[in-house]
């Protein structure tokens, strides 16, 4: 019985071999691999909890090296079908001028956007204490979407409990396409964890401070609902609750994964039995540490790592 499971596209990630270097001009690439949803599950795999990844893989050697790293963080990958047809997908990431990230993705046709429900077993869900869901696996396809609404059914039925990141990728779809169907996911989640620019971006509502957005969010229904603010921290909330809890000041190397470490550590804490209070402080600190190295999972704490860092905060209610 695993903690977590969560599905979604893990792709081969390509960049320079220097740090700053530009894809153009870098005459050797570094290799590793990079999923929202993976990154989740190997943050609470390191974090002390079981995690289970549900996807397709292309049989090729990207393919090989993905189920490689997650079985190495000890992440169940059984439930992954793999391809014959379809290849691995990847993605090439470098950092511009004023360090800024910039990602090029090439996944049309890979094995993982050809997920549909006939790839899930009702038995990989039930058994499990979260699903873990992003808006990524609906911009993938219609086929990708109705997997994720069938994940959300069986969830259900077994009343397992949804976490629901949007994760907003507007390489993938523009923001009309996808303003309805996250904020219908959204409405299914018991945990939902929104950034502050893409909540904006799906209320349509571009100045809307964090505490607007809760609110907005919490009238539609969502139960408890948890603002990621970046370094700034987060903001919690439900009908009856609200607190903030302040970020940790260290060194971004790499700024990809924070949200999905941020992620991670909140549902630790809740597997833990933790206080949402707790939670916060955990997850505030592993979203921090996942940026203070390059790639996307590898600065993902382990809970002795997270530890060092959960005295500096305090949380402020309001």
């Amino acid at each position: 019985m695993p903690d977590l499971v969560t599905l979604g596209e893990t792709m081969v990630l390509l960049k320079p071999f220097s740090e700053r270097g530009r894809l153009k001009s870098s005459q050797y690439l570094s290799k590793s691999i990079g999923g929202a949803e993976s990154n989740v599950a190997i943050g609470v795999s390191r974090l002390g909890h079981s995690a289970r990844w549900i996807s397709k893989l292309g049989k090729d050697p990207f393919g090989e090296e993905i189920l490689y790293h997650l079985n190495a963080e000890h992440v169940d990958t059984s439930c992954v079908a793999v391809s014959s047809v379809h290849p691995t997908g990847m993605m090439l990431k470098e950092q511009i001028r004023g360090g800024d990230t910039s990602v090029y993705y090439y996944r049309s046709q890979s094995a993982a956007s050809t997920l549909s429900p006939a790839d899930i077993r009702e038995k990989w869900i039930a058994d499990a204490r979260v699903l873990h869901l992003t808006g990524i696996t609906p911009a993938l396809g219609d086929s990708c979407r109705d997997a994720l609404l069938y994940a959300i059914e069986i969830a259900k039925k077994h009343q397992v409990k949804i976490s629901f990141d949007p994760n907003l990728r507007l390489k993938l779809w523009t923001i009309e396409q996808a303003r309805g169907i996250l904020l219908s996911i959204a409405k299914e989640a018991d945990f939902f964890f929104p950034g502050l620019s893409e909540a904006r971006l799906l209320l349509d509502s571009p100045k809307a401070s964090a505490d607007e957005v809760v609110n907005a969010f919490l009238d539609m229904g969502i139960s408890q609902v948890v603002v990621k603010l970046g370094p700034e921290g987060c903001l919690y909330a439900t009908p009856n609750e609200r607190f903030y809890t302040p970020g940790f000041p260290v060194t971004e190397v790499d700024s990809v994964g924070a949200g999905d470490g941020f992620c991670a550590g909140y549902l630790a804490g809740w597997f833990k039995g933790w206080t949402a209070e707790k939670c916060a402080r955990l997850a505030a600190a592993t979203g921090a540490l996942a940026v203070t190295e390059p790639g996307d999972y590898e600065a993902l704490p382990t809970m002795e790592e997270a530890e060092h860092l959960l005295e500096q905060t305090k949380i402020i209610h309001r």
